[in-house]
């Protein structure tokens, strides 16, 4: 079974991290958790950059590190594609020598991956012949990303690659990660304190606190999960496996299908029968014992109370099944109350559809 394994323990004065994942060994997996977990020090100790003790590290099969049998590949021996924060280009040379560069370290029978290959997948062919200087935040890291895969790696690292950009230049290079996280046949390891971003792009989920592992598991399981702090607070949701139906040229919508149910959505320019990862937040939901008419609303799906936890003073975030899909509810107290929900109450969760997030 191909699968990612990191066991080691990394000590600091002031810091430990202690852990021992198994790991898809392909899509995206995201390290999540607050600034200090240690979620950037689990990358430089697969890596081989961090010394580390009690280290078992291996990739689909390929041992890199057994400490109890004497192994260690060195760093510069690591399949390892790594995209830092920064880029990390070289600024003398041009986009087309960066990614050569990368390419270079690799023996050409050893190479899985063509630099037009590399090209296309991130849309940079009309960069080639610029210098990172001239490029705009979103176009550095396309490139960088480009180069970690021009080494044609057996793990791509990817370490807070849209932290330093705005809002803007994120939805700019999403899609090209989910580029990625579709037609690679790599694992990838993406770090994060941005819940929309793990959302969109991970498959499975390891939240870090204090450098241990809280839970680690499918990201549409944990993101639901009442005793884990995701699912809690102002960002908490549900993310959403749908396929989409239809689209609604008129006004606008897409139609997209889960659990049996529909959702209308934001037009998305996405052919009919492809599946969107979609996340509705917990502050968008809204619960009627009774169906409404006359209302708004156009996304009004059946479903039951599954559990119901306290999340802040006279607040309390309501797990709702639906079908096989669970969807959060943050709702006051004073509406619990009124609505009379336990476990097992039917109820209808409303949803607005420009709330539904892409």
């Amino acid at each position: 079974m191909n699968q990612v394994h990191a066991r080691f323990q990394v000590d600091y004065p002031d810091f430990s991290l202690s852990v021992d994942l198994h790991l898809p060994g392909r899509g995206v997996t995201a390290l999540f958790g607050p600034s200090g977990s240690g979620k950037t020090t689990c990358l430089r100790a697969l890596a081989g950059l961090e010394s580390t003790r009690d280290t078992a590290v291996s990739v689909n099969g390929v041992v890199w590190q057994d400490d109890a049998r004497g192994l260690s590949l060195p760093t510069h021996q690591r399949p390892v594609g790594y995209v830092f924060q920064d880029g990390g280009l070289f600024e003398h040379m041009s986009v087309q020598r960066n990614l050569e560069y990368g390419m270079r370290r690799v023996p050409a029978p050893e190479r899985r991956v063509s630099l037009g290959q590399v090209v296309d997948l991130l849309g940079i062919a009309p960069l080639l012949g610029r210098k990172p200087g001239t490029l705009s935040g979103g176009e550095r890291q396309r490139v960088s990303i480009a180069r970690a895969l021009a080494v044609s790696p057996a793990i791509l690292l990817m370490d807070e690659p849209l932290a330093g950009l705005d809002a803007k230049r994120k939805n700019e290079i999403l899609p090209y990660l989910e580029r990625l996280h579709d037609d690679l046949e790599i694992p990838v390891i993406y770090v994060s304190h941005a819940l929309d971003e793990v959302a969109r792009l991970a498959d499975h989920l390891v939240l870090l606190e204090e450098g241990r592992v809280v839970a680690s598991g499918n990201a549409l399981d944990l993101l639901t999960r009442l005793d884990l702090p995701l699912s809690h607070g102002d960002f908490a949701g549900a993310l959403v496996l749908a396929t989409v139906s239809g689209h609604d040229a008129e006004y606008h919508l897409t139609r997209v299908d889960f659990s049996g149910e529909g959702l209308w959505l934001a037009c998305h320019p996405v052919a009919t029968g492809q599946q969107l990862r979609i996340r509705i937040q917990a502050r968008d939901v809204s619960i009627t014992l009774e169906k409404q008419t006359g209302t708004s609303i156009l996304n009004i799906l059946p479903a039951t109370v599954a559990a119901l936890s306290e999340d802040g003073p006279g607040q309390v975030m309501v797990v709702l099944q639906v079908g096989d899909t669970r969807l959060l509810a943050r709702l006051t107290q004073k509406s619990v109350t009124a609505l009379n929900l336990t476990v097992g109450t039917p109820v209808y969760a409303q949803i607005k559809g420009v709330a539904v997030l892409r």
